[in-house]
C-alpha cells in the first residue's frame, strides 16, 4: 500500500484508537457492527500490526423443533430476513451500558430512501471487571516477598438488537493483551404456544418443548450465530493451522513414564480440510436433509475457512427470504485451495435452548462467546509493562450509617466508577 493510502487510513480511524488497538467501526442494517482495519501495537517493533480486515454477525438462524403444523415451518433468519441492524434498539445509560461510556448514533435508509437516526446504538466503555491481567508473587527471594498485578481493563463496544421476542446483546472487547473477544446475551421473551395441558403428569405425547405453566409451552429452539471474520494477520497472505493434543505412549523402557502429550499441528491446504465440527453443544443436529436445515446449511460445521471473494459475504446468501438454500457458504465452499491466500474464517456459535421455567415470562440473559488470541504472534508478553491505572477514592461512610448501608455505597461505587 502506497504512503498516500496509509495516511488516509491512518487519518480516518485515528478517533478510534485506544491503549495499543487501533479500529474502525460502522454500523450496516442487515449486519448491525462491523469492526475494521483492527490493528494491534507491537511495542518491540513501535508499529501498529493489522489482524482483523472485517469483523460482522453474517448470519443469525433460528429454528424451532415443533412439528406441529402451526410451528413446522419457523425458522427464523434474523439478519438476512428483518436486518440485524434494523432492528438495534437505542441503549439506556447506567442500564445497559455502565456509567464511563460514550454513545454513537447510527442512520439507515428509510422507506422514502431518506436517512433516518437511530440513537445510541453503540455504547463504547472501558471496563473495569475485577479479573487480572496479569501477575506474580515471587516467594524465592530470602527475607522478602515481592508482587505485581497488573488488573485487566479493556475497551467494549456493545450494540442490542431486539429481533421479534429476542433481545441479544453483542459485545466486541478488545484486550490489551492482544485478544479479540467476541460475547452474545440471548434475553427477552419466549416464544411460546397454548397447550391443553395443566401438569407435566397429563403429558402422554411429544410436545416438542417444556410445559412452563398452565397451558404454555415454551418449545425447543437453536440459535446460531455465524461470523465472518476476514482475518488479515500482517497482510491478506495467511494460513490456517489446526492444532491438536496427542497422546504419545513412551517407548523407552528406561523411563518410568508410561505417556505424554504432544501438540500435532497441520497447515490447511484447502477448504475441506479446514472445515471443523466442535460437538453438539454448539453444533446443529437436525439432519442434512431437512428443510430448515438445507436453507441455514452453514451450520454443518462451526468452522469454515474459504478464500476471500467479496460476493461471498451473507453466509445464508445475498437473498434470503424464502430462499431455498442455493446461495450459502455450504454452496460456496467446495475445495478451493487456502493455503497462503487472502482467507476468511467463518465461526458459528451456537445454542441449544431448553426453555425452563425460570425462562419464563421474561428469560435471564445467557451469554456465551469465543477469543480471537495471538499465538506465536509477539516475541512476548505485550502487556508486561502496562501501566496499572490509577486507583479509585473510594467513598467514606460516616459514623451514624448503618455497617451494610456502608458496605453498599462502597460497592456500588466500585461497580460504576471509572
Amino acid at each position: 500500500m502506497s504512503e498516500l493510502n496509509d495516511a488516509r487510513i491512518e487519518e480516518r480511524i485515528s478517533p478510534n484508537r485506544w491503549a495499543n488497538w487501533d479500529f474502525h467501526l460502522s454500523f450496516d442494517a442487515r449486519a448491525g457492527a462491523i469492526i475494521s482495519l483492527a490493528s494491534i501495537l507491537d511495542v518491540e517493533k513501535q508499529e501498529y500490526r493489522q489482524v482483523l480486515y472485517r469483523g460482522l454477525v453474517s448470519e443469525l438462524f433460528i429454528p424451532y423443533m415443533d412439528l406441529t403444523e402451526e410451528w413446522y415451518y419457523r425458522t427464523f433468519f434474523d439478519s438476512g430476513e428483518y436486518g440485524y441492524g434494523a432492528c438495534a434498539v437505542p441503549l439506556e445509560p447506567l442500564a445497559d451500558c455502565p456509567e464511563n461510556a460514550v454513545f454513537l448514533d447510527a442512520y439507515i435508509a428509510g422507506q422514502d430512501g431518506m436517512a433516518v437516526k437511530m440513537p445510541n446504538v453503540f455504547c463504547i466503555f472501558e471496563k473495569y471487571g475485577g479479573d487480572i491481567m496479569w501477575r506474580h508473587t515471587e516467594l524465592g527471594i530470602p527475607d522478602r516477598v515481592v508482587t505485581e498485578v497488573r488488573p485487566e481493563v479493556s475497551l467494549v463496544v456493545r450494540m442490542v438488537s431486539t429481533v421479534g421476542n429476542y433481545d441479544y446483546i453483542n459485545d466486541w472487547e478488545f484486550k490489551q493483551s492482544g485478544s479479540i473477544k467476541v460475547r452474545v446475551g440471548l434475553t427477552g421473551l419466549l416464544e411460546v404456544r397454548g397447550s391443553i395441558y395443566t401438569h407435566n403428569d397429563h403429558i402422554n405425547e411429544e410436545i416438542y418443548g417444556t410445559l412452563l405453566a398452565e397451558n404454555t409451552i415454551g418449545v425447543h429452539h437453536d440459535h446460531y450465530l455465524t461470523y465472518h471474520l476476514d482475518l488479515d494477520v500482517d497482510g491478506d497472505q495467511n494460513s490456517f493451522v489446526k492444532s491438536k493434543l496427542q497422546m504419545t505412549p513412551v517407548t523407552d523402557p528406561t523411563s518410568p513414564r508410561k505417556s505424554y502429550w504432544k501438540v500435532v499441528s497441520e497447515t490447511a491446504k484447502t477448504e475441506s480440510e479446514a472445515k471443523v465440527k466442535l460437538g453438539s453443544v454448539s453444533g446443529s443436529l437436525i439432519s442434512d436433509d431437512d428443510y430448515s436445515k438445507i436453507r441455514g446449511a452453514f451450520t454443518k460445521y462451526n468452522l469454515w475457512v474459504t478464500p476471500y471473494n467479496k460476493s461471498e459475504k451473507w453466509a445464508g446468501g445475498l437473498f434470503v427470504d424464502q430462499s431455498r438454500g442455493e446461495d450459502t457458504l455450504d454452496r460456496w465452499s467446495k475445495n478451493r485451495e487456502i493455503e497462503n491466500e487472502d482467507i476468511v474464517l467463518w465461526y458459528t456459535l451456537g445454542f441449544h435452548h431448553i426453555p425452563y421455567q425460570e425462562d419464563f415470562p421474561l428469560m435471564p440473559t445467557l451469554s456465551s462467546g469465543f477469543e480471537l488470541r495471538p499465538a506465536n504472534f509477539f516475541e512476548s508478553n505485550p502487556v508486561l509493562k502496562a501501566k496499572p491505572p490509577p486507583s479509585a477514592n473510594l467513598p467514606t461512610c460516616s459514623s451514624y450509617k448503618a455497617p451494610s448501608l456502608c458496605q453498599f455505597a462502597n460497592l456500588l461505587f466500585l461497580l460504576m466508577s471509572c
